[in-house]
């Protein structure tokens, strides 16, 4: 990454290499790292693509994943929140991106020890919704289709068990 800078290779070619350098982080296990690096190709490429741009978008989800890895759950919904309607507008709602953000709010709010019954039944009916988009679009073995199921039983599980803690 150094000698890209020193050489003076462009903004784009160095955030992707800080994209794979937090995708190996991750990887090793240091997820603080590996967000911060994610941190900065998200606000790169706001600051150099704007919103409606794929690889902006990408780094998005790529932070938000991060900072779920990290069980920084309010604040990945905060990044999710302002930038699914991006995606929803500029690739659609039945693009495999806008659904894989989508996915992963709904799991944010699963995943969350502090989720009301109300967030609990919101993540149930987005993944049932995107379930039914996503067969639909894509078939039933596609992994973006196989990612919905997994993160519905899961947050199933997270609603009846706040159901039984509630009655």
């Amino acid at each position: 990454l150094s000698m890209r800078r020193r050489l003076g290779d462009s903004e784009d070619n160095i955030l992707v290499v800080q994209g794979n350098l937090a995708t190996t982080y991750q990887l090793l296990g240091r997820l603080e790292d590996s967000l911060r690096l994610r941190q900065k190709v998200y606000s790169g490429n706001l600051k150099f693509s704007g919103e409606e741009n794929e690889e902006t978008l990408v780094s998005a989800l790529n932070y938000a994943v991060s900072l779920v890895n990290l069980e920084r759950y309010q604040e990945s919904r905060k990044v999710l929140c302002k930038m699914t309607p991006v995606a929803r507008r500029f690739l659609g709602d039945c693009n495999d991106l806008t659904l894989r953000m989508q996915i992963m709010y709904a799991t944010t709010l699963s995943l969350d020890e502090g989720a009301t019954l109300d967030d609990l039944r919101e993540a149930v009916t987005t993944l049932e919704e995107l379930e039914r988009t996503a067969r639909r679009v894509f078939g039933s073995a596609y992994p973006t289709t196989k990612a919905i199921e997994h993160a519905l039983e899961m947050s199933r599980e997270a609603l009846r068990a706040h159901e039984g803690d509630v009655n």
